[in-house]
């Protein structure tokens, strides 16, 4: 079983935005592993693991408009099944 079922991929559109900033936050705030915020300036890509997905969209739809918004379970893809 999995410890993070869903993964989490968005981008946010903002204006100075920054990935280090990004990252800081997700490891003090959100429960999850694999992180990766990459980009800076008006466009940053998210990429996380989490059993909360919906505070991932919360907080990035703080920083500016988020969009291209993917939530996929992963213990479903792990059986075969459609995540």
């Amino acid at each position: 079983m999995l410890e993070y079922k869903y993964d989490t991929q968005l981008l946010i559109e903002g204006e100075n935005l920054d990935e280090d900033v990004i990252s800081d936050y997700f490891t003090k705030n959100l429960k999850g592993d694999c992180l990766l915020a990459v980009g800076g300036g008006p466009l940053v890509k998210i990429h996380f693991h989490t059993n909360e997905p919906w505070k991932v969209l919360e907080y990035c739809s703080t920083l500016g408009e988020i969009y291209d918004i993917v939530v996929e379970d992963m213990d479903r893809q792990s059986r075969g099944l459609k995540g």
